[in-house]
């Protein structure tokens, strides 16, 4: 099966989402922190696996990935 990927607003991630930012970063998101830092159009994708503990901040209206297949 291929991957396939659609774009989405950073604020419709929700957990259990495979998510590729415009970086390129690929996050399977356990948690979305929002706002982040206080800052309402903030928000943070945190990865909280055994194999990797990351987080990734993006502005609330960007543009993200959402892995479909």
């Amino acid at each position: 099966m291929s991957e396939s990927w659609r774009v989405v607003r950073a604020d419709e991630v929700r957990a259990g989402d495979v998510v590729r930012t415009t970086t390129g970063d690929v996050v399977l998101v356990t948690r979305v922190e929002s706002p982040f830092l206080g800052r309402p159009n903030m928000l943070a994708f945190v990865e909280d696996t055994p194999e990797r503990w990351y987080k990734r901040p993006v502005v609330a209206d960007a543009d993200v990935e959402i892995r479909t297949g």
